[in-house]
C-alpha cells in the first residue's frame, strides 16, 4: 500500500495530531521530538533519534539534473530516498521509478500526490507532505489511501467441485466492514487466488458479519499488504489483510480475530488462461465466491463452467515474499 508521511518540521503539535487522526504511516519531526510524537500516538517517526533515522535510514535529495538522477539511484539501494525538487511535476522521475523501488515523492498538496502515485501507471511508494494546512492534511491522507493500489482480476471457469473430509477452517474477522462486491484473495497456491466474499449477504438463517470472511482451510495463502502472503493459519489480531472489491479496488483492514474451528470441507477448481486456481473451502452455502460483476456465489450453487473472480500473479513465494524462481504447487 502506498505510504502517507507528514512533515511536522519544524514541530507542530496540530500537524502531529492531525496527521495521527488521518491514519498517516509516518511523521517527520525535529530532533528529540519522538517521544513527544509517541505521547500523542503509536506511530513511526523519522529523526535523528526517530524510528527511521534521518541520513542513516532515509535520506533527502534534491533532484535538478541528470547527475542528481544518478546519484539518487545509488542512494535508493541501501535507503529509503525521498525526493524533492522546486517544481517536481513537471520533472520527469519516470526512469527513477522504472529503476528502483521505496521512493518517497515530496508533495505540497493532494493535487501533487495524486500526479506522483500516477506516474508511469505506477508512481512512487509514498509521499511526504509538506504543508501546514490541516484540511490538506487530511484531504492527502485521504486520497492516498482510498486511491493507492488495485489490482487485476481475472475470470476464471469452474472446473471441479468436490467434497473433502473434516478439516479447520479459517474465519478471518476484521475491524472494519465490507460491503457487496468485496472480500479476501485467498488460494492453495500463492501464485492463483480466489475472491472470497465477504458475509456481507442477509439470509433468512444466518445474519450478515459483514466484518467477517470464511476465508478457507488452514493451509491457504492469503494475500496481504505489502505484495506478501501469510498462510490463512498464521493471521493474529492486529495483523492487517487486503480487502479487494470485484472492481479490483483495495484496502487495508486490521485483523480482531482469527477463528479455527472443524467443519466439513469443498475443493473448488477453476481454470484461467491454462492456469488452474484452487482452494479448499467450508462446505456450507453461507461461504461464496464473487462473478464479474460483483455477485456472491454461493459455492454450493457452483456448477461447471460458473464464472468467478480470480487473481493471477508470476512467480512463487518464500516465507510469503514474491520471489523468481521455479516454484510448483499442486
Amino acid at each position: 500500500m502506498k505510504k502517507v508521511w507528514i512533515n511536522a518540521v519544524p514541530w507542530n503539535k496540530e500537524i502531529v495530531t492531525t496527521a495521527l487522526e488521518s491514519g498517516a504511516d509516518c511523521i517527520l519531526v525535529p530532533s528529540g521530538y519522538s517521544s513527544q510524537v509517541k505521547s500523542l500516538g503509536i506511530i513511526k517517526t523519522i529523526a535523528d533519534d526517530g524510528d527511521l533515522r534521518l541520513g542513516v535510514d532515509v535520506v533527502q535529495l534534491e533532484i535538478k539534473s541528470k547527475k542528481d538522477e544518478e546519484e539518487a539511484l545509488k542512494v535508493s539501494k541501501s535507503k529509503i530516498l525521498i525526493i524533492r525538487a522546486e517544481d517536481w511535476k513537471i520533472i520527469p522521475l519516470e526512469n527513477l521509478i522504472a529503476q528502483t523501488e521505496g521512493l518517497i515523492a515530496e508533495v505540497k498538496n493532494a493535487e501533487e500526490a495524486r500526479t506522483a502515485l500516477q506516474i508511469l501507471e505506477r508512481g512512487v511508494d509514498g509521499i511526504l507532505l509538506n504543508t501546514t494546512d490541516l484540511n490538506e492534511i487530511k484531504k492527502t491522507a485521504q486520497l492516498v489511501k482510498s486511491d493507492s493500489e488495485s489490482l487485476k482480476l481475472e475470470i476464471g471457469k469452474i472446473t471441479k467441485i468436490k467434497p473433502l473430509t473434516m478439516g479447520d477452517r479459517v474465519c478471518v474477522d476484521t475491524c472494519t466492514n465490507m460491503a457487496p462486491g468485496q472480500g479476501m484473495l485467498v488460494g492453495n497456491s500463492s501464485s492463483a487466488m480466489f475472491l472470497v466474499h465477504s458475509e456481507s449477504i442477509e439470509t433468512p438463517y444466518v445474519a450478515p458479519r459483514p466484518f467477517r470472511v470464511n476465508a478457507g482451510a488452514v493451509h491457504a495463502y492469503i494475500l496481504v499488504g505489502g505484495g506478501k502472503t501469510k498462510y490463512l493459519s498464521e493471521l493474529e489480531v492486529g495483523d492487517e489483510v487486503l480487502i479487494v472489491d470485484y472492481k479490483g479496488k483495495v484496502q487495508t483492514a486490521a485483523v480482531g480475530r482469527s477463528k479455527i474451528e472443524k467443519r466439513p470441507l469443498m475443493l473448488v477448481e477453476a481454470k484461467v488462461k491454462k492456469k488452474k486456481v484452487s482452494l479448499v473451502l467450508q462446505n456450507a452455502e453461507t461461504i461464496r465466491l464473487t462473478s464479474p460483476d460483483g455477485q456472491p456465489i454461493s459455492i454450493v450453487t457452483l456448477k461447471n463452467n460458473s464464472e468467478v473472480l480470480v487473481y493471477l500473479e508470476e512467480g512463487g513465494r518464500h516465507f510469503g515474499h514474491k520471489v523468481k524462481e521455479t516454484i510448483t504447487e499442486k
